[in-house]
């Protein structure tokens, strides 16, 4: 008969009828405690489903477009209500940073750190690119970490390096420009120029107080007013081998960095002018 029940002869359990190569699958029931955490579990997920958003809707009813449930929590509440808390503490610390002075703010420990925390995030995202995520720069990007400042490293001077650029677009721009002295040296004065910044060789001497000193000084110390570097430090912004610097002085290459006046706000530009300062070569 086709409703026969068949039992396994060992362990007398009944089977499904399925059988695979001798082996016979039984129709063992699941067990109780099984069951019951199903159950729970189900009721669980119902009230869940009561309690706190769980549904998608077609409509767009509740919020962003879903069930919002009895208790009215959701994520996007608890995100709004923490960036709520944290833009009232970050205003608080911005007014106070607004209203103090570079030494107010360096003696003030808290105001300080706010300062850092916000140039470090301002730098990553403006600066970074060219002068590296730690400010060591490149060839033709400066390093940020040493003490070697072309146009000064003082607070106030790097606030308006960073807020006016350097050869920018804007009227309150630093600007200075190096000509090519192959158009007006021989080659053998501008070799001699170069061992003289090398190694102080005095045939160079005349030459390079002739043509030189008015921007990077007498002793090729550099001047901050006219944005000449320093050409003694051994710190150089493209590269220092004699061919290099022949090369330069023949025929210069000048980068440029664009103003942030206009990009981004005050604050801001003050934050990155402290996080610049403290990366290990600020000046007083």
């Amino acid at each position: 008969m086709a409703d026969k029940i068949e039992r396994d002869d060992h362990s007398g359990v009944e089977t499904t009828g399925h059988e695979w190569d001798g082996i016979k699958e039984l129709n063992n029931p699941a067990p109780r405690w099984w069951l019951m955490v199903w159950l729970v579990t189900t009721i669980w997920a119902i009230g869940y489903w009561v309690v706190y958003p769980a549904w998608p809707t077609l409509s767009g009813e509740g919020e962003r477009g879903g069930t919002v449930g009895n208790s009215g929590w959701t994520q996007y509440t608890q995100l709004e209500e923490s960036q709520a808390e944290i833009l009232q503490q970050r205003a608080k610390y911005l007014s106070d940073f607004e209203k103090a002075s570079y030494s107010e703010i360096t003696k003030n420990e808290a105001l300080y750190a706010f300062g850092l925390a916000g140039g470090a995030s301002a730098f990553k995202d403006n600066c970074a690119t060219c002068h590296g995520t730690g400010g060591a720069g490149a060839p033709g990007y400066p390093n940020l970490n040493d003490d070697d400042w072309i146009w000064g490293g003082s607070l106030d001077d790097i606030e308006m390096t960073i807020a006016y650029g350097i050869r920018a677009d804007h009227e309150e721009t630093r600007y200075n420009e190096m000509p090519p002295f192959d158009e007006m040296l021989d080659q053998n004065t501008i070799e001699m120029i170069t061992d003289f910044i090398l190694s102080d060789q005095p045939a160079g001497a005349p030459a390079y107080a002739d043509n030189c000193a008015s921007c990077h000084g007498d002793t090729g110390r550099g001047s901050q007013e006219m944005g000449g570097p320093n050409l003694k430090d051994v710190i150089w912004l493209y590269a220092g081998t004699r061919a290099d610097i022949i090369a330069q002085i023949k025929r210069p290459k000048h980068g440029m960095m664009p103003a942030w006046h206009s990009r981004l706000d005050k604050q801001t530009i003050r934050q990155l002018s402290l996080y610049v300062h403290s990366l290990g070569g600020g000046e007083m």
